[in-house]
């Protein structure tokens, strides 16, 4: 548990006062060292309770589906786009939005172009912004158990509530028990 809290005593403001304060703490010193178990906790949730994963297969998915569309309608008329990682690589500074100095030239590969920067911009940007969004908002999405935590605080200060609390008590009891046993017997005949 760690040591026992020291206390000093202070001078007292009356005579016959003890007054004990808490012993100063040594200073902690500065963490240099990130915390890796944090890091790879935060990464766990982050890919199995976020859409991270689905959108990212998807950007790549079409990452790749893109790069080779360029790649056959620019390789004969465009020099830059001479093999299938001259495209690739365009296409990913492309969603970036660092552009490239190199730029389709035929009608078609502009086509690609724009709809790729376009679909692309959203897919990365989104895959970040939906994650992120979606970890912060996940413990808001559960006031079942603020419900529960207010619920044993209250059964806690029992002797403390008055006739109304009680009551209020009692029928938010009910309720929360009521439906979680429909819930049980809705999925028990699926």
């Amino acid at each position: 548990m760690g040591e026992p809290e020291r206390l000093e005593q202070v001078k007292p403001i009356r005579p016959g006062d003890r007054v004990l304060r808490r012993g100063r703490r040594p200073k902690r010193r500065l963490r240099l060292a990130p915390n890796i178990p944090g890091i790879l906790k935060f990464v766990k949730e982050i890919i199995t309770q976020t859409p991270f994963l689905p959108i990212l297969s998807v950007l790549v998915v079409l990452w790749l589906i893109f790069s080779a569309g360029i790649y056959f309608v620019e390789h004969e008329t465009n020099e830059y786009f001479s093999s299938y990682g001259d495209a690739l690589l365009w296409s990913l500074t492309s969603i970036q939005t660092m552009g490239s100095p190199h730029s389709p030239i035929s009608s078609m590969g502009k086509v690609l172009h724009g709809v790729w920067i376009v679909v692309g911009t959203m897919l990365f940007w989104g895959a970040i912004i939906a994650s992120v969004t979606s970890y912060f908002m996940r413990p808001s999405q559960q006031p079942t158990k603020q419900i529960i935590a207010t619920l044993q605080y209250n059964l806690g200060i029992l002797d403390e509530l008055s006739d109304e609390e009680l009551e209020t008590l009692k029928a938010t009891t009910e309720g929360l028990i009521e439906t979680r046993l429909k819930q049980l017997r809705g999925s028990n005949e699926d």
